[in-house]
């Protein structure tokens, strides 16, 4: 019976991930919501990274790209929500290192400006502290927001 569910799920994941790329959590969250035999899923997983159909590495450099190209992620969302899939520090490293500076911080400044134009406050504490919480809540280092802030203001 196992060898039969391991099978089909095989199949299923294996099509799961052919779709997009996925990690080792994605998999086990995908077959644990089907609830797949903890001991199938494991060895699903095994076949999975065994055939390269999960490659934790090659997942965190799409992963970091897209965050940051389409999300407009800072390093540190990007960061933390690569912890939050079980993502070892080591393997996200060099995908966050690679992130072009000249290009995060044009982001930044772009982000900042936009977020300057929506806030209506004539208490400057107000518009800065709103400015700040926006830019933190996107994964921004303080100290790169406090530095593009002094340029653009």
């Amino acid at each position: 019976m196992e060898s039969e569910e391991f099978e089909k799920y095989l199949s299923k994941a294996q099509s799961y991930c052919s779709r997009a790329e996925k990690c080792e959590s994605d998999v086990r969250t995908y077959l644990f919501k089907q609830s797949v035999d903890t001991n199938v899923i494991s060895k699903i997983v095994e076949s999975l990274v065994a055939d390269k159909f999960v490659d934790n590495a090659r997942y965190v450099r799409a992963f970091v790209s897209d965050a940051f190209k389409f999300n407009k992620w800072g390093r540190l969302k990007i960061r933390q929500a690569l912890l939050a899939k079980g993502i070892s520090e080591k393997l996200m490293t060099q995908p966050l290192s690679e992130i072009d500076e000249t290009e995060y911080m044009s982001l930044l400044e772009s982000l900042l400006r936009a977020k300057l134009k929506s806030v209506h406050d004539d208490d400057e504490y107000k518009v800065k502290a709103s400015v700040f919480r926006f830019a933190y809540s996107r994964g921004f280092e303080p100290e790169l927001v406090e530095k593009v802030w002094e340029k653009i203001r």
